[in-house]
């Protein structure tokens, strides 16, 4: 990132009086989702733009992830995670947006139909409370912990979370062990083991629940495979050992439920074990708000604008649904960025009636959850997960009993998001039913 454009930003932010007017457009947390809406906003024509992050930097996670691999859709070549955030860090510094660092929402509460008070504090601004005519959470989300999962076994030192880890190695400078084992192949933690393993250590398994890998596949092959990491499908740690750190794991098979086979159990001395088991979109400022929450994705339920069940309060990133690549969260925010410029400059209205769409046989879930038929652009995009891995199926969408796409698939994976669009005549053609969009034969 540019000192010079963060010195910019910060002195920007010094002389602000975030309470002092009604903003356009607040965008709270300044990762790649909140850097790309709030630029978007700004460039829709919503010129006064606030950027609420509760870290000392803008870039949110991305300023961990040292490895390359971003990028290569939104800027065509590959960038570090630093890169990326760069890259919309820089077009920040040449846009009026002020941005509020070490600024911690509280709470956003709607004021009537055309204001939403954003409650923050700050240890440089105090307390405030500026008001927005749109609010985007781009909040991002977090890891599940080991207390989430319920892993049986001692409480020894030793046991990280795969994005801790990520920080003390990559941000510290600290090794985290010596002898590792990683329990989960999400993406960090599929990362994680190729980072550690080029630090010296000795990644002993990665150890997945599921029969198949919950990384992308380029990941698997470049992260394990390339460096002789076994990966152990179907199994799971089912107890850890150690007094004061670490001192081994036994992890066993496990059945078609996902309970651990007696019987099966191995043994592994280590002194580190990571978790990568998966992360929860952030949005407790979004249920305080009494945004409606999806109990699939753990995110707000949207139309294709983005907008929540909040008028005017507006959702995208991962604090709406988890991404596989971060490229696809700037898409998708500076959608909802540009849309929540239009709601604050008076160029879209509340919707009346909404479209239904609900995920069907062998798919976990759908976004967005509703259309708003007066608000289609030319193209709207569907983004789903299936429940398992499939091969030689199809997406088929329906508007109640009718067909009205169908697409081939020779594979399908729960860790690789799929993509459908529809057009607006579709869409417009036939008001009646929800959409639902299904993995069949």
């Amino acid at each position: 990132m540019d000192a010079q454009h963060d010195q910019n930003v910060s002195q920007r932010i010094a002389s602000a009086d975030v309470d002092a007017r009604v903003w356009d457009v607040i965008v709270v947390g300044g990762g790649p989702a909140g850097l790309a809406a709030a630029i978007a906003a700004y460039d829709q024509g919503a010129k006064d733009v606030l950027i609420l992050e509760r870290e000392k930097e803008l870039g949110g996670i991305l300023n961990q992830c040292v490895h390359n691999g971003f990028g290569l859709r939104r800027f065509h070549e590959e960038l570090t995670g630093p890169e990326y955030a760069g890259r919309y860090i820089d077009e920040l510094a040449t846009r009026a947006i002020t941005v509020a660092l070490e600024a911690t929402v509280l709470e956003v509460a709607p004021q009537g139909d055309d204001e939403v008070a954003v409650r923050v504090v700050s240890p440089t601004l105090g307390y405030k409370e500026p008001r927005g005519k749109s609010v985007v959470l781009s909040t991002g989300c977090r890891e599940r912990t080991r207390g989430a999962i319920g892993t049986p076994g001692d409480r020894p030192s030793g046991v990280f979370t795969a994005g801790a880890a990520q920080k003390y190695v990559n941000r510290e400078g600290e090794r985290v062990g010596d002898r590792v084992v990683i329990l989960g192949s999400g993406d960090i933690g599929l990362i994680m083991a190729r980072r550690l393993t080029l630090e010296g250590a000795k990644v002993l398994a990665v150890v997945e629940l599921m029969p198949y890998s919950n990384g992308l596949t380029r990941n698997i092959v470049q992260c394990l495979q390339d460096f002789d990491i076994p990966l152990y499908l179907s199994h799971t740690i089912s107890r850890i050992v150690g007094k004061r750190r670490l001192e081994k794991v036994v992890i066993s098979q496990v059945d078609d439920k996902r309970a651990p086979i007696p019987g099966t159990e191995r043994e592994i001395e280590c002194d580190a074990l990571l978790l990568s088991v998966g992360l929860i979109p952030e949005n407790e400022v979004a249920r305080t708000a009494g945004v409606e929450l999806d109990r699939r994705t753990k995110g707000p339920i949207v139309t294709q604008t983005r907008e929540t069940t909040i008028p005017r309060v507006f959702s995208c990133g991962n604090a709406l649904h988890v991404h596989d690549l971060v490229d696809f969260v700037s898409e998708e925010a500076e959608g909802a960025g540009r849309a929540a410029a239009k709601r604050a400059l008076g160029q879209t209205q509340s919707a009346e009636n909404y479209v239904a769409v609900e995920p069907g046989a062998l798919v976990n879930y759908v976004v967005p959850q509703r259309i708003d038929l007066a608000a289609l652009d030319e193209k709207t995009p569907f983004f789903l997960r299936v429940a398992n891995v499939f091969q030689n199926k199809k997406l088929v969408v329906r508007r109640g009993d009718d067909v009205i796409k169908e697409i081939k698939r020779l594979r399908v994976a729960p860790a690789e998001m799929e993509r459908v669009e529809l057009d607006r005549e579709t869409l417009r053609a036939d008001q009646n039913g929800k959409i639902t969009i299904s993995l069949e034969d």
